[in-house]
């Protein structure tokens, strides 16, 4: 027989990094975004895998659907995903596969460890994409070209750093918060 029975754990998991997506709606420096904190606070407590990406990818989709569609709407019309959205998932995955080896222990040092490393990581794949499908022709199809791309996003990798430090910071800390003030809820192990 199945087991049918509520895990509050995975429920506060999935309402977290929910909310976390939520204030991409929020006004922010460029960059500032909880993306990269979504990700590893995914890697480290879903206790499935499979849910370290599925929910936080499609908290992510889904406020890039509101964000493009709504919010920056287009002229035209309608997207499910923007060229440049699949460098976004890409290093997206690409920081919950490395949160899932780091973070298999959590604790500061592996915490901020992780952080560091994924906001390397997300401004790498994302600075190649910028290179590699822009639409403008802005940068040369050559190492140069590459170079300048990143160079030119090196202003928005300190904010990319410091959203995910902060997001890091506001999602593992609440969660010890709530693991503490709730005990009954059973979120020492899922």
């Amino acid at each position: 027989m199945a087991n049918n029975k509520f895990n509050p754990k995975f429920g506060i998991i999935v309402l977290m990094v929910v909310a976390a997506a939520a204030t991409r709606f929020m006004p922010h420096p460029p960059n500032f975004t909880p993306i990269g904190g979504m990700a590893l606070f995914g890697a480290a407590h879903f206790a499935k895998k499979y849910w370290a990406y599925l929910i936080p990818f499609l908290a992510l989709w889904l406020s890039d659907l509101i964000l493009n569609n709504v919010v920056y709407s287009s002229p035209d019309g309608f997207t499910w995903i923007t060229s440049f959205g699949l460098w976004n998932f890409a290093a997206f995955g690409m920081i919950v596969f490395l949160g899932s080896n780091i973070l298999k222990k959590i604790n500061l040092p592996n915490i901020i460890g992780a952080s560091v490393i994924g906001s390397l990581v997300f401004f790498l794949i994302t600075n190649f994409g910028v290179w590699a499908s822009d639409p403008l022709n802005m940068y040369a199809d050559n190492i140069a070209g590459l170079t300048a791309a990143v160079a030119a996003g090196l202003p928005f990798f300190w904010n990319t750093l410091a959203g995910d430090i902060v997001y890091v910071g506001v999602l593992f800390g609440g969660y010890e918060i709530a693991k503490n003030m709730y005990p009954s809820l059973g979120l020492k192990k899922a």
